[in-house]
């Protein structure tokens, strides 16, 4: 740095925006499901309010014990094959919103078939993992077991681009709301090959026979392959707390079939009545996951 810095007048500055900002509210425009990214406001006091976005975020286990000494080569190796990978599945599956965030990365989903994309990706990440983690231990046997715990979320937010005005690489999307924070703590929570969502993300879910129920390999169709599971660190009277834990992957033998049935819009499946019934039977619920559920159902979290 070569100019010396007025420290004084530059927190009095800030101070003056601070002030100029909190006095007056900005404009939020609605824009429901669909949201044009790239007509994001930087310079405008202007926010974008978007409705039923699906939160997507992929975290690395035990990322901080990799080493950046000795092993520098190698975890450099692990994150560009990891993360460099999980993003190539989000992109795949056309999230509207991409970010690296350290060891791993989010996605967001919106407007036409997100639901079915982003559970799609969600899972798809997570069979991912299974092979990318078995890859790193069989290379590297010593190193600390690693792998992609996925959380997804659903519900509004708020946006706009903030950063330096005339400097776009300076320039970020800023998302404001409980999706990204939700996905994030649900992701935390999970164990490495996990997948858990909240509450609302469920609620769609146990409607999907292709997502709920198991293609049957090698017992028969199943609901067991979802777990009853409360969120950590979201408030104890916030519903979407009251989520579910997906341990399995997509089937080698079903998984194209499923995945691609889902993003078709597909929801039924054949010979599966009573597994439906069972999966979408409230008194399965302990009394906590139930009253969460009346209390999702008389909210309104985004079209469906």
């Amino acid at each position: 740095m070569g100019d010396i810095i007025d420290l004084d007048g530059m927190l009095d500055e800030i101070d003056e925006n601070v002030r100029d900002e909190i006095a007056s509210q900005p404009e939020v425009v609605d824009k429901g499901a669909e949201l044009d990214i790239s007509k994001l406001p930087v310079e405008a006091r202007r926010w974008f309010k978007v409705s039923g976005v699906l939160a997507v975020v992929a975290d690395l286990k035990g990322s901080t014990k990799l080493g950046t000494g000795k092993r520098a080569a190698s975890t450099a190796s692990i994150y560009q094959a990891g993360t460099g990978n999980v993003v190539r599945v989000f992109n795949r599956f056309e999230a509207d919103f991409i970010a690296i965030q350290g060891d791993g990365a989010f996605a967001l989903f919106w407007g036409e078939k997100n639901f079915e994309r982003a559970m799609c990706a969600a899972i798809t990440v997570r069979t991912f993992s299974q092979k990318f983690s078995e890859r790193l231990e069989k290379k590297w046997p010593d190193s600390p077991k690693t792998g992609f715990k996925v959380g997804v979320a659903e519900g509004r937010l708020l946006v706009k681009r903030v950063g330096t005005l005339r400097n776009r690489d300076e320039q970020e999307p800023v998302w404001a709301g409980k999706p990204v924070n939700y996905a994030a703590k649900a992701a935390q929570a999970a164990e490495r090959e996990e997948v858990i969502v909240t509450g609302s993300v469920w609620d769609r879910v146990e409607k999907n026979d292709y997502l709920a129920i198991s293609c049957g390999c090698p017992d028969g169709p199943s609901t067991g392959i979802w777990k009853n599971v409360e969120i950590p660190n979201l408030p104890d009277d916030e519903p979407e707390a009251q989520g579910r834990l997906l341990e399995a992957g997509w089937c080698e033998t079903h998984g194209d079939e499923f995945c691609n049935a889902v993003l078709s819009g597909l929801r039924k499946r054949e010979g599966v009545d009573q597994l439906r019934a069972a999966v979408q039977m409230s008194q399965f619920e302990s009394a906590v996951a139930a009253k969460a559920r009346m209390a999702r159902e008389n909210r309104n979290v985004g079209p469906r």
